[in-house]
């Protein structure tokens, strides 16, 4: 399911140019928006004409707690109505332009897209960037998408238990930073508050035949299987009690010596229920997770750009057996293993399934943020190693996309969602004034 956001809708008009007929289409608009899934519209029904009315609309918008303003140009207006909107409002603004009526009689009947020109100009010039442009009958549904991942950032709640993993200075971020650009506040947590949490003991029952239904554990001992069931239901009621959307762990090196096994396998069937977990302690790992969600990708996972094939131009998708456990091909055994960490890993390994994949990584290097895009496809594979792993090809040359991550110092984590989520992504970091690498 999408993000849930609020949005403000006006339309703007003229009455030296067909108002009358602005105010027609701006009606049939009203109706077709509302059929937009986890969109709540605060909609000024009058046209917005006078600047006293710009005022008025932009104080109500406010109250209302939008996250973003679309402004409609009905016909083009006074160019002090979007500066007194964006004065108050201070949000995201969809600049929408409609096509141009059949003249009357010689005349331009609402030179909406002149209006459009000038609205983004004041804009652009007072500084204000954060706008995107659409003509035409329907709202650019990818800029929608956009305010959602906005949202999502500032609306749930992110944590960090322990630390960064040993050695991955790469993956740290200036908190402070974070907050400054994404409204994100990160919640610290230490490993033994999720070693010691209290849980029902009942569950880890029920836990362990799910788990015994999921994968094959001929692999792992009965009480390893206890472990991941104890681990799973830990996690699961720290997320809910602590109401975290995403949770960053520091899954080694301590995780296996203290708590007895790995997070791995409980990770896989924690994020096969639609929560959020990231290996390692990777903060923007989990937001770039969220922000897949927000947009509708379904069951979004971390993976290392792990190999490269320059002959046979694929690169494999791998991490060390956290994907969720529902993203399995269907056709390899699905099982559970303890290959490493001296035999206390514990992790799912299975081949995910083939398909058109999105991947996205929101990285920070000092000074800036910036977004790593690609599309790829997975492809058929055997079994031929532990952990969960796709193999993919890209549209460019695999050593294209690789020279794009290293010689940019993109971080070694993605994330990997089934489906095409890239224009909303391109758009979020036009508005936030990101770079984008792809």
């Amino acid at each position: 399911m999408k993000q849930e956001i609020r949005v403000g809708l006006v339309c703007l008009a003229r009455k030296t140019f067909d108002y009358q007929a602005a105010k027609e289409i701006y009606g049939k608009i009203k109706n077709d928006l509302k059929k937009l899934d986890n969109v709540h519209w605060e909609i000024v029904e009058d046209l917005v004409i006078e600047i006293d009315e710009a005022q008025n609309a932009a104080h109500r918008l406010f109250c209302q707690e939008i996250d973003a303003l679309v402004c409609i140009s009905g016909t083009f207006a006074l160019g002090h109505l979007i500066l007194e909107l964006n004065k108050i409002i201070n949000k995201p603004i969809l600049l929408w332009g409609l096509e141009e009526l059949p003249y009357d009689g010689g005349k331009i009947r609402l030179n909406s897209v002149c209006g459009i020109n000038l609205n983004s100009s004041n804009l652009y010039k007072a500084g204000v960037k954060n706008y995107q442009v659409v003509i035409g009958e329907k709202i650019d549904e990818d800029w929608v998408d956009a305010i959602r991942i906005i949202k999502t950032f500032s609306a749930n709640r992110i944590g960090i238990l322990g630390y960064r993993a040993k050695g991955f200075f790469n993956l740290d971020v200036d908190e402070l930073d974070l907050y400054k650009q994404l409204g994100v506040l990160v919640d610290h947590f230490e490993l033994e508050q999720v070693y010691n949490f209290a849980i029902n003991i009942d569950k880890i029952k029920d836990k362990i035949t799910q788990i015994k239904s999921t994968f094959d554990v001929s692999g792992i001992t009965e009480q390893q299987v206890t472990k991941v069931a104890e681990l799973t239901v830990k996690f699961e009621g720290f997320m809910k009690e602590n109401k975290l959307s995403a949770l960053a762990i520091r899954c080694w090196p301590e995780f296996a010596e203290n708590f007895g096994i790995s997070p791995c396998a409980a990770m896989s069937v924690l994020q096969s229920e639609g929560n959020i977990l990231t290996c390692e302690g990777d903060l923007l790992g989990a937001l770039s997770m969220l922000a897949h969600k927000a947009i509708g990708g379904e069951t979004p996972f971390m993976a290392d750009f792990s190999q490269v094939d320059l002959k046979e131009n694929i690169g494999l998708l791998w991490h060390c057996g956290v994907a969720a456990c529902n993203l399995w091909d269907e056709k390899c055994v699905r099982s559970l293993d303890s290959y490493f960490a001296g035999g206390k890993g514990v992790t799912a390994d299975f081949v995910m399934k083939s398909g058109e994949l999105s991947l996205l990584r929101i990285d920070y290097t000092p000074g800036e943020y910036r977004i790593f895009l690609q599309k790829s496809k997975g492809i058929p594979m055997n079994k031929e190693l532990k952990g969960t792993y796709v193999k993919v090809r890209f549209k460019d040359d695999v050593r294209d996309v690789l020279d794009k991550i290293i010689y940019n110092g993109i971080a070694h984590h993605i994330s990997v969602v089934y489906g095409e989520f890239i224009k909303p992504l391109e758009i979020f970091a036009k508005l936030k004034g990101w770079n984008v690498i792809k």
